[in-house]
């Protein structure tokens, strides 16, 4: 995936492996939750402050394709990107081990947002610059 607009890098700790001493599945959620946040936060937004005003956004659905496994002390990157799509915002998502710039993840995750408590148009998302 080309043309990022954000990116994070962070690294694998211990208790996120499994048995089989690779990131659980799960955990690759978090990863992309936190990256979201954190695009939110580079943008002078944050989630809690926008919850706390009556803007919930949320996810409506994820689809994830994993590649290749992470494994303890790796580090990687989020990259992500960000389109609209009718009444959603979409993120793409990239996952890549930094040592071998292997693609360990590749995410499509869709955002929808509710403005007091009713759904909105995805208006929202063009006002908040995100």
């Amino acid at each position: 995936m080309k043309d990022y607009i954000f990116e994070i890098q962070l690294k694998v700790r211990d208790y996120e492996c499994d048995l089989q001493g690779v990131v659980n599945n799960a955990v690759y959620q978090n990863y992309l939750e936190h990256a979201r946040h954190e695009y939110l936060l580079s943008k002078d937004k944050s989630f809690k402050e926008l919850t706390d005003q009556g803007l919930l956004l949320m996810v409506s659905r994820i689809e994830m394709d994993f590649k290749r496994s992470l494994s303890s002390k790796d580090v990687f990157s989020v990259q992500l990107r960000t389109e609209r799509q009718g009444i959603k915002l979409v993120f793409f998502q990239d996952i890549v081990r930094v040592e071998d710039q292997a693609l360990c993840l590749r995410a499509k995750v869709e955002v929808i947002a509710k403005v007091d408590g009713k759904l909105s148009r995805g208006e929202v998302f063009d006002t908040l610059g995100i």
